[in-house]
């Protein structure tokens, strides 16, 4: 096991910096001055040239390019041209909102979407599995601001229940920190739970046609073991495949739930950086959010081979 993950750690080095190529060639690339962005729109010229000197956007491409994979072999990540701030320091000030949000949204999502999945491959063709497979699909069909903005509409607005928008840390208070993230949660996880349970309940139902599981239950197993220690157990590879590719909604669902909500976190860091120009900010926040999507692979990897000891890579 140790070796694999070294190997799989090693395979994601050129994946890495592929991602940092294309993060920077894209910003650099785009239109816009972010010096022009800094001095003003009353600016002089000579005070714009100034500004791109001191940022070192006067230099060639590829010397900035140099520049900047030499930084990020050390771990910086630069500094922000609008508030002078490290780019490190501002993900790791902006990272509880996020981490709190994902968090939840992934383990409401887990919650939720494998039994509603398991019951309706359990009920095929039934009532329950008809609502369950029509609510999944309506749920993945509408975008999640709609969902975010009805939600808001029903329980803050209609019956004040739940706040707004923000975000309370757990040390002001576990339950308004609770409070602060249910909606984003509910927001954030609705399409992840359409997604799973659609994907458990098509994996389910082909288990449930092999013949081991026809095997057990001529043998005079319980259904119940049947489905959860046969069935269930061999269709965690798909399962578990899509729980990874879904962090990629996560990870896009994060920066609309945050703007809805108004939270300070890493994806309301990125829209702000987007529109400020601010290139140090983006490409530091984007690699944050790929090499994270590559760890989440790497840890799928890794899960697969504990699911099935026949996979060997």
């Amino acid at each position: 096991m140790g070796g694999l993950i070294l190997k799989r750690l090693l395979a994601t080095v050129p994946i890495m910096l592929i991602v940092a190529t294309v993060v920077f060639l894209l910003l650099r690339l785009s239109p816009g001055d972010p010096a022009r962005v800094i001095a003003g729109e009353m600016a002089t010229e000579e005070a714009v040239a100034d500004i791109r000197r001191d940022l070192g956007l006067d230099q060639p491409v590829l010397t900035q390019y140099l520049r900047w994979m030499g930084q990020l072999a050390r771990g910086d990540l630069g500094h922000s041209v609008i508030s002078r701030k490290p780019v490190t320091e501002l993900i790791v000030a902006r990272l509880p909102p996020t981490l709190s949000l994902a968090l939840s949204a992934i383990t409401l999502t887990l919650l939720m979407a494998i039994p509603f999945g398991v019951l309706a491959a359990w009920y095929h063709g039934r009532w329950v599995d008809r609502a369950i497979t029509a609510t999944a699909v309506l749920a993945f069909s509408v975008p999640s601001f709609v969902i975010g903005y009805l939600l808001i509409l029903a329980f803050s607005v209609k019956f004040t229940w739940l706040p707004v928008q923000g975000f309370r840390a757990p040390g002001d208070g576990l339950l308004e920190w609770a409070r602060h993230l249910v909606l984003p949660t509910l927001t954030l996880a609705t399409v992840y739970v359409a997604l799973i349970t659609r994907i458990t309940r098509a994996s389910m139902l082909d288990i449930l046609g092999e013949d081991f599981v026809r095997t057990a239950r001529a043998k005079g197993v319980t259904e119940r073991f049947v489905l959860f220690r046969h069935a269930l157990r061999n269709a965690a590879v798909p399962i578990v495949t899509v729980v990874g590719v879904g962090v990629t909604a996560l990870i896009s669902g994060v920066v609309v739930t945050e703007t809805i909500f108004n939270i300070a976190g890493v994806g309301r860091l990125i829209v702000d950086s987007v529109l400020a120009r601010d290139y140090p900010v983006v490409q530091g926040t984007i690699l944050f959010f790929s090499f994270a999507y590559i760890f989440v692979n790497l840890a799928i990897d890794v899960l697969y081979v504990l699911l099935d000891p026949r996979i060997r890579y």
